[in-house]
């Protein structure tokens, strides 16, 4: 099984750690998170992982190498402009099996092995991890008709909505949608498969996961990670 890691970005939203420090290099306890997540992958069978870098390329590069000290084969495809989440798949030679794609700086205890199997069970082009996610407005939310008569008032209301997880399987039928050098975001990728009618499903998963995005989520990741290591890293001792 081969997987993709999109490890490429400047990380703005997690600054000042990753000025001098590409994002998924940022450590939770004693290693960072990338490492937690390759770690995760070869856990699930996962014998090959191409890193998409970009951002301090070079600091990826060195620390992990060729993956021989964490027991799978790591090559890297470098961006030299910025090609979106979608468009690094199209410089990655050799993805000619169903493969996963994953952003570098997730947290999370996501079964990888159940969701390929979901995946291949429904024979999608492309499946989505997604999570719900609730969101709390602390205003008072009116609905009004066309002439502003008041039909409703709702006091702080909770929306709930499934999002992504920032972790893919793809079929290789889906990169004849991804063309070399331009750039591409997944929403775009998919609304090009749906467009043609490829099947395309979510996952849903209501385990742990966490998008290490921002100064808080770091600092909760960092915490939670210490309390449930043996949850992310059960083959580690």
């Amino acid at each position: 099984m081969r997987a993709v890691i999109l490890a490429g970005g400047k990380g703005t939203r997690l600054a000042p750690y990753t000025t001098v420090f590409p994002k998924p290099l940022v450590p939770i306890g004693d290693m960072p998170i990338l490492e937690v997540v390759v770690r995760q992958l070869r856990g699930a069978g996962v014998n090959q992982i191409t890193m998409a870098v970009g951002h301090l390329a070079e600091l990826l590069m060195a620390f992990f190498g060729d993956g021989s000290r964490f027991r799978v084969q790591i090559d890297y495809s470098r961006e030299d402009q910025p090609l979106g989440t979608a468009g690094p798949l199209a410089q990655i030679g050799g993805l000619e099996d169903t493969f996963l794609v994953m952003n570098g700086d997730v947290l999370t205890t996501l079964d990888y092995t159940a969701l390929v199997t979901y995946h291949r069970e429904r024979r999608a082009a492309a499946t989505i991890a997604m999570h719900q996610r609730s969101v709390k407005i602390d205003l008072g939310v009116i609905e009004v008709s066309d002439d502003n008569r008041v039909v409703e008032y709702i006091e702080k209301p909770t929306h709930d909505y499934r999002v992504s997880m920032g972790i893919y399987v793809f079929e290789p039928s889906v990169l004849r949608y991804v063309e070399r050098g331009v750039r591409l975001d997944f929403p775009e990728l998919i609304w090009k498969l749906l467009a043609d009618n490829h099947p395309v499903f979510g996952y849903p998963y209501d385990g742990y996961w966490l998008d290490i995005g921002r100064p808080d989520d770091y600092a909760q990741a960092v915490d939670e990670f210490e309390q449930m290591r043996d949850q992310f890293l059960p083959e580690v001792p």
